[in-house]
């Protein structure tokens, strides 16, 4: 059962593992571990996946120089996907992070955990998460045991706010593996942006809010949110416009721009470079959800402002050069008008804030796609 205590063995067999589980108290049974990298299972949400077979959202060997924390980052794996279907009465995951979880504002599912959905494509429905003792690296949790139905389809959201060094997934022997329903285009969403947009402070992995919108419309997302670093950076445009096949790229990055007078530089140099790399792919520029701190505190509204406008003149000076391909859309609204009670600290959302976000933006996306 989950959280019980077992006793497992690795045995390596070529392009699988096999575990022996033995429950306390119960006759030892045997699962077939499979690695994520092998088909039919498809890893989606790491633009760079099949060049450096790591879960990491950047290139290993990037062409021009990341900054430090955007480079640390990319490690954390939030947008990341594992997509199957299989008819196993149980899975289970064998987890190795690349540190433990050290958030005092963000419960370990979320920066840590898998989350687990069951159903196609636009009917996932939550299972699961992976619940664990947090102050360990590792962790080897049941998602769902003595399940019946059939083939069901599986979608495995990667933790939000660490490094995962490897996951192995454990199925019943014999059970069948099929590849997943094909996405509604091989083209991909591309967002970059903050903390808020990385998942901080989902609860768990699945309710990051570019996840959210993963179950809403059928295509690949790449989640490009970095935490109090997305700064708008021009080597940081250099790299995200080397993603290939992009339907739309969403600029997410107010929050962490340094200061009004940066980002009226940064934000038309990002969109001048990502723009030379791709010429007719719509970007949407999309300012900051409202803080909570700005019900009693002027200055942060009057900040936001000032932000907003540098954005809306930014679009509004490109569309008048010719680009109809760039739009802005006011983020003010997203969380409603009961805003501050939808945070976790005043600036990252809950699961509630999150799924409003989605809630609002899947028709805006749906309009550019």
């Amino acid at each position: 059962m989950a959280g019980g205590k077992k006793a497992f063995v690795f045995e390596d067999h070529s392009q699988e593992r096999r575990c022996y589980v033995k429950e306390e108290g119960e006759i030892g049974m045997e699962l077939k571990w499979h690695t994520p990298h092998d088909q039919p299972f498809h890893v989606a949400g790491f633009a760079w996946f099949e060049q450096d077979r790591i879960y990491r959202r950047l290139p290993q060997n990037p062409s021009h120089a990341l900054p430090e924390a955007v480079d640390y980052l990319a490690n954390n794996t939030a947008g990341g996907q594992i997509r199957f279907q299989t008819d196993s009465s149980k899975l289970s995951i064998k987890v190795k992070l690349d540190g433990k979880a050290d958030m005092n504002h963000m419960p370990a599912t979320g920066q840590c955990g898998y989350d687990c959905y069951i159903g196609m494509p636009g009917e996932q429905t939550f299972y699961s998460t992976a619940k664990y003792d947090h102050s360990k690296e590792e962790y080897e949790v049941d998602l769902f045991e003595r399940y019946d139905g059939g083939l069901r389809n599986i979608t495995l959201y990667f933790p939000l706010y660490r490094g995962v060094k490897e996951i192995l997934i454990g199925l019943d022997q014999g059970a069948a593996l099929v590849s997943p329903p094909p996405y509604d285009s091989n083209k991909r969403i591309v967002i970059y942006g903050t903390s808020i947009t990385q998942g901080g402070c989902a609860s768990r992995s699945g309710m990051a809010y570019p996840n959210i919108l993963s179950r809403k419309i059928n295509w690949e997302f790449i989640n490009l949110g970095f935490s109090g670093s997305g700064k708008g950076e021009a080597e940081v445009a250099r790299v995200i416009g080397e993603i290939p096949d992009p339907a739309l790229f969403v600029l997410d990055y107010e929050a962490n721009c340094v200061s009004p007078e940066l980002f009226a530089t940064t934000l038309p140099e990002f969109i001048r470079i990502y723009r030379s790399m791709h010429p007719e792919v719509p970007i949407l520029v999309l300012s900051q959800i409202r803080f909570g701190q700005e019900l009693l505190e002027r200055a942060q509204l009057d900040m936001r402002l000032t932000r907003r406008k540098i954005q809306i003149d930014t679009v509004r000076e490109f569309r008048e050069q010719g680009d109809n391909h760039l739009f802005f859309y006011d983020g003010e609204s997203l969380l409603g008008s009961d805003f501050a009670e939808c945070t976790v600290d005043g600036v990252h959302p809950t699961d509630l804030g999150f799924w409003r976000m989605a809630d609002h933006l899947e028709p805006v996306l749906r309009t550019y796609l």
